[in-house]
C-alpha cells in the first residue's frame, strides 16, 4: 500500500529578500554613526607618507587646534592659557591616557608649538600629532 500525495517536493531555496532588507537596514544605522564616533573638534588634518599607530596607553586625551587657531579639549574650547590646568584635570581622571594633537593643516607651526609647549607643563612624557596617511599612488 503506497499513497502518493501529489508531486510536490520540499522547497529548499533561500529566501534572499528578508536577508537584503537586514544588511540595508545595518548599513544606514552604520552610515548614520559613524560620523557621531569622530571624537574632538573636525579638523584637516595634514598628510604624511609615514605614520604610525599609538601603540600604548588606552583611550587618548584629544587636543584639537582648528583652523581659526582655537584649542579645544575634545569638544570642548579651551583658552591656550587655561590648557595646562585643564589638561591636568582630565589627566587626574584618566591617568595614563595618551595625547594626541589634532592640528588643522592651516595652521601655521609656531600655533601648533605654543600648544605644545602648553602641553609641556603638564609633565606629560609625549604629545602624539595626528595626521593622514598618503596612500600608495595618491597626489600628495
Amino acid at each position: 500500500m503506497s499513497m502518493d500525495v501529489g508531486g510536490k517536493s520540499v522547497k529548499s531555496d533561500i529566501n534572499v529578500t528578508p536577508l537584503v532588507d537586514v544588511v540595508l537596514v545595518l548599513l544606514i544605522i552604520f552610515m548614520v554613526i559613524t560620523p557621531m564616533l569622530q571624537r574632538g573638534k573636525p579638523v584637516q588634518l595634514p598628510r604624511a607618507k609615514m605614520v604610525s599607530e599609538l601603540k600604548h596607553g588606552g583611550d587618548p586625551i584629544l587636543l584639537s587646534l582648528t583652523g581659526d587657531g582655537r584649542t579645544w579639549l575634545d569638544k570642548v574650547e579651551v583658552k591656550r592659557k587655561e590648557l595646562s590646568d585643564a589638561l591636568v584635570a582630565e589627566m587626574a581622571v584618566r591617568p595614563g591616557a595618551p595625547i594626541i594633537l589634532k592640528g588643522d593643516k592651516s595652521v601655521d607651526y609656531r600655533t601648533v608649538r605654543e600648544v605644545i609647549l602648553e602641553v609641556s607643563k603638564t609633565r606629560v612624557v609625549g604629545v602624539s600629532l595626528a595626521a593622514s596617511q598618503i596612500k600608495t599612488g595618491e597626489a600628495e
